[in-house]
């Protein structure tokens, strides 16, 4: 029986923005935005925040559990070994990956990946190449290919970034999810910054509450209409 679970990494140490995911936008951590919308996924039966098994990390769990959500503990840095920790806890059949850096996650471009892991594909994605808005990246893939990369990945790049050696392994097969390209690409959206957390405490008092707001053309459409938002983070665009 195939049973689709989102895990989202989660952890309180960053070297350029410490505790980011704790950060308050609009009320709230960044951490909650991101694992409401990814409630929302069409095809999500669970979502499991994973995060390092170090007592700093504590406050991260702790937040994912106030929440509601279920918490895997795993290592820091071989975060590859966290997700298929976190798969096998779950029960999973397919995996969809988003980061906990990305409070503007759409559950519909989510879906969209996930709908496009197919019979005859192994792992989707909707940046490769990058088209959507940084901060919209999501990953689907088999528990076989997480399974497999657990136990051929050698590479520290690949065990810290979960997805490598599945996106570049000659026998995986892959789709990708196009989005809308130019200038929308060029947007960034995600969470690395000062300057990032500034640009999405400006931008949240324009987009609706609850998922109203979840979709990313809204929240594109209230851009356009605010052009002066995109230079507060620009210096750090792709």
């Amino acid at each position: 029986m195939s049973r689709t679970v989102c895990i989202v990494q989660a952890r309180l140490s960053s070297t350029r923005l410490p505790g980011k995911v704790l950060l308050d936008l609009g009320g709230r951590t960044v951490l909650s935005h991101v694992l409401e919308r990814c409630r929302h996924i069409p095809g999500v039966a669970q979502v499991v925040c994973a995060v390092p098994d170090l007592t700093e990390d504590d406050p991260v769990a702790q937040e994912a559990e106030r929440l509601g959500f279920s918490v895997t503990r795993g290592p820091r840095d071989d975060v590859l070994a966290r997700y298929t920790l976190a798969a096998r806890q779950s029960d999973a059949t397919t995996i969809m990956r988003v980061t906990s850096d990305c409070p503007l996650i759409d559950p519909a471009v989510c879906g969209q990946v996930l709908a496009a892991l197919t019979d005859g594909i192994d792992y989707a994605c909707n940046n490769m190449p990058p088209s959507f808005p940084h901060g919209l990246d999501a990953e689907a893939m088999s528990r076989e290919w997480l399974e497999r990369a657990y136990a051929e990945a050698t590479a520290p790049a690949h065990r810290e970034h979960v997805t490598p050696y599945i996106r570049t392994h000659p026998d995986s097969r892959k789709a990708t999810v196009d989005g809308p390209g130019a200038p929308f690409a060029t947007w960034r959206w995600t969470l690395d910054y000062p300057e990032d957390i500034a640009f999405l405490r400006a931008l949240t008092p324009y987009i609706p509450a609850g998922p109203d707001g979840f979709g990313w053309k809204t929240v594109a459409d209230r851009v356009q209409q605010h052009p002066e938002l995109v230079t507060i983070n620009a210096m750090h665009h792709r």
